[in-house]
């Protein structure tokens, strides 16, 4: 169970939300406090080396007019020079032009040879600067020139540099004290930019837990942040489309009730007539028994197209696809519905712009085609024509079922392709219609990835038209 709260917790907005800010405060502070330590370094041995360089020229002129530059004794030139050199904490050595060194505020290394890469750059006429991190000290190495511009020494001051680490440590102190600030603030907004934006979720969860409940059938406006205002919107449409299948459920399942439910009333009225009647002429008992046959011919034909319908919908239901000849299957068909024409006077005609051969599921396909000709050829007047074309272009074929039957009416049309639906309810239950051949048509022209379009004005007939891809492309699995 703790395993289980950590996970949670770690994977939970307010952690995330929390550690971004957090990250968003300290990363840069990291980042920026060691470059501007290294940059606050620089600069000051930087203006240090400056200033000790600009105050070694200065002294330029005295020292070498006063021949102090080649070992005269001057008491009150040492004193300064002594003085300026305890004033920085250090040390100041002058070298001649051989590299012997003729004062020293330290006394310690007079008349010793100095060689060292600075210095003889600096006899050559530059001014340098080298900073030793070891100890702490800054050298500057300057050249002085006679009056003819020859050099004829160097003015080595040496500077104790301790003020620096004093100020790195301080710079530490302060530096750990804001990261402790900085670290407890960010927390601080963390967990209150949690409290913030979660709150509008935390709501819609409570809707959504009151939807499951049903205690309230759609999430309720609320103005927070225009992706949740997106989502909330998605999921009232996702609601409004489930309430919709629900009551499609529901009448479905009145209408295969209330369908079922009259033939097996006919066939017992027509039953009861015959065993409450004594010596029931045969004739009669003929007649109600093919009336009985033919209740359950409809009973049938009602069941059988469930299972059509039933099969088409179920989830991952599969196609046996494999090329068709489309001309030769039309052709069949129609010839199948011959007879039917024929007895209803209804003149036939197909009409075939190429050969067309597609990737389609044979069995499922001829539903598509029955159900259209057949209901144009019943729903038709006496003496009518039905037309059927096929064409094709390099992605898709065309059917066409046209005819100049009854019609449809003009607020029915979208409704057609329900279950059950009926436009001409009296004249459906005379042709004997269930209500469900186009709802299995427009079922599986969908799983061939096709659709249908119908149009139609009451009393001049219809026109259904058909789009379905030459090639089958199966639905990648995710």
């Amino acid at each position: 169970m703790k395993k289980k709260f950590s996970f949670v917790f770690f994977h939970s907005l307010g952690f995330k939300i929390a550690f971004v800010i957090l990250c968003i405060g300290i990363i840069p502070f990291l980042v920026c406090v060691p470059i501007s330590l290294g940059v606050y370094e620089s600069v000051s041995i930087h203006t240090d080396a400056t200033n000790l360089m600009a105050q070694a020229i200065s002294y330029n002129s005295k020292l070498v007019t006063s021949g102090y530059v080649t070992g005269e004794e001057n008491s009150i030139m040492d004193k300064e020079l002594k003085a300026v050199a305890d004033s920085y904490n250090g040390r100041i050595l002058i070298v001649n032009s051989t590299l012997k060194i003729i004062k020293d505020s330290f006394q310690a290394d007079i008349g010793k040879t100095v060689i060292w890469e600075n210095i003889i750059y600096s006899m050559q006429g530059e001014s340098l600067y080298y900073y030793d991190k070891h100890t702490n000290y800054l050298i500057v190495s300057v050249p002085l020139a006679n009056s003819d511009g020859d050099t004829v020494g160097v003015l080595v001051i040496n500077k104790s540099m301790d003020y620096l680490q004093q100020n790195r440590d301080m710079f530490i102190s302060y530096f750990l004290i804001s990261s402790v600030i900085i670290v407890a603030l960010s927390l601080i907004v963390g967990v209150f930019s949690f409290i913030y934006f979660s709150r509008p979720m935390k709501k819609m969860a409570k809707s959504l837990d009151s939807i499951i409940r049903e205690y309230e059938s759609i999430l309720p406006e609320q103005k927070s942040y225009n992706e949740l205002e997106n989502i909330s919107s998605k999921f009232n449409e996702i609601i409004g489309k489930l309430h919709s299948i629900d009551e499609s459920r529901q009448e479905f399942v009145s209408n295969v009730s209330h369908e079922l439910k009259t033939p097996l009333t006919s066939m017992k009225v027509l039953a009861d007539s015959l065993n409450g009647s004594d010596d029931v002429p045969i004739e009669m008992y003929r007649e109600f028994m093919t009336d009985i046959g033919a209740e359950i011919d409809r009973e049938t034909k009602i069941i059988n197209d469930l299972l059509s319908l039933v099969r088409m919908d179920k989830s991952g239901a599969q196609l046996n696809i494999s090329a068709v000849n489309i001309n030769e299957l039309i052709e069949h068909i129609l010839k199948r519905l011959k007879p039917i024409a024929d007895k209803a006077d209804i003149e036939v005609v197909y009409e075939s712009f190429r050969p067309v051969v597609a990737e389609v599921d044979e069995v499922k396909f001829t539903l598509v085609i029955t159900n259209l000709v057949e209901n144009a050829i019943k729903y038709n007047n006496e003496g009518g024509w039905v037309h059927i074309s096929l064409n094709s272009d390099h992605q898709f074929f065309y059917i066409k079922v046209e005819d100049n039957g009854l019609g449809i009416p003009e607020d029915s049309v979208e409704h057609i392709f329900e279950r059950f639906y009926r436009a001409d309810k009296s004249h459906s239950r005379e042709i004997g219609g269930t209500g469900l051949g186009l709802a299995i048509t427009k079922s599986s022209i969908a799983m061939h990835k096709g659709e249908i379009k119908v149009r139609s004005k009451l009393g001049e007939g219809s026109t259904f038209d058909i789009r379905i891809p030459l090639s089958y492309i199966e639905k990648e699995v995710q």
